[in-house]
């Protein structure tokens, strides 16, 4: 017993013709004709009297037409409550913590209020554990620095990732042109945790070119760790989408593109993945938030 064998009993049944049902379910009348046949064989029952015009139900398919009726009632309800359901989200973006607290602000916000009733969860972590989350399903969307080139992931890029010093107000350094990273290396550091994007490219390159160097503080978030170089406890190197306009006031902020390559912050999904409606969503205000910050 199919279930387009059961339409088509019911179909029949409420219309009373075989010709009137197949031209409601856009089906042929033969077509109509073996599916009432095949669920009279498998039931051991006449369903219709078919000498009578219009076709007339019998007592049996009576009772089956009251069985049938919330089945497919439930079933034709089937798409729009799933689609409802998914509409409803949850959209899953993972993050590193600076993009988080900084670029994602805004689009998140907006997100909100376009559709408040899609349920918005946001992860941060390193950038190799949000791969990770992509890889296990635990997350729908990355907005990640650095070009993604595996093949696992499909990355579409948004905006430049350009990195910079941060000192205290009137440090020595702001004086200087900065062409060397020994420059930076000889002063005390405070920079995110190990693994951070960031802080992984620089000490790969402090490492290369044999430079000793401090770290004397390690900080979740760059808000923070512009508050701890602002006392004079150390320099950071960090992200310039880190700096806020307020900022400037209370730290130095160097340009770090000769020493240190401007990447990209895009999206990394899963290559393959089908988005869900909610997640496409979000997607296209992420791009319209950075085309019109362009």
């Amino acid at each position: 017993m199919e279930i387009r064998e059961l339409k088509s009993f019911h179909a029949v049944g409420r219309l009373k013709s075989v010709s009137k049902a197949a031209k409601q379910l856009r089906l042929g009348q033969p077509t109509v004709t073996m599916h009432i046949k095949k669920l009279e064989d498998e039931l051991g029952v006449l369903l219709f009297d078919r000498v009578k015009r219009p076709l007339q139900p019998t007592s049996a398919a009576i009772k089956l037409m009251e069985l049938v009726e919330p089945l497919l009632q439930g079933i034709d309800g089937l798409a729009a409550k799933t689609a409802s359901a998914e509409e409803q989200g949850p959209v899953r973006i993972g993050s590193t913590y600076e993009i988080i607290s900084h670029a994602l602000l805004s689009v998140s916000k907006k997100f909100i209020e376009e559709h408040p009733h899609v349920k918005l969860i946001v992860r941060s972590g390193t950038r190799a554990e949000i791969l990770q989350m992509l890889s296990d399903g635990e997350a729908d969307v990355g907005i990640l620095p650095g070009h993604e080139r595996k093949r696992d992931f499909d990355f579409e890029g948004l905006f430049p990732y350009e990195r910079v010093i941060i000192t205290p107000a009137q440090h020595p350094l702001l004086k200087q042109q900065i062409t060397r990273l020994d420059q930076i290396a000889e002063w005390p550091l405070i920079l995110m945790g190990r693994g951070t994007y960031t802080r992984t490219m620089l000490e790969e390159e402090f490492k290369r070119k044999g430079l000793n160097y401090e770290i004397v503080m390690e900080l979740d978030g760059m808000d923070m760790i512009k508050r701890y170089v602002a006392l004079g406890m150390g320099i950071s190197v960090g992200p310039r989408l880190s700096i806020e306009h307020e900022d400037r006031d209370k730290v130095g902020v160097i340009n770090l593109g000769t020493l240190m390559p401007v990447d990209q912050v895009g999206t990394v999904t899963l290559h393959g993945k089908t988005l869900s409606k909610p997640v496409m969503w979000f997607m296209d205000i992420l791009r319209s938030t950075f085309k019109h910050k362009d």
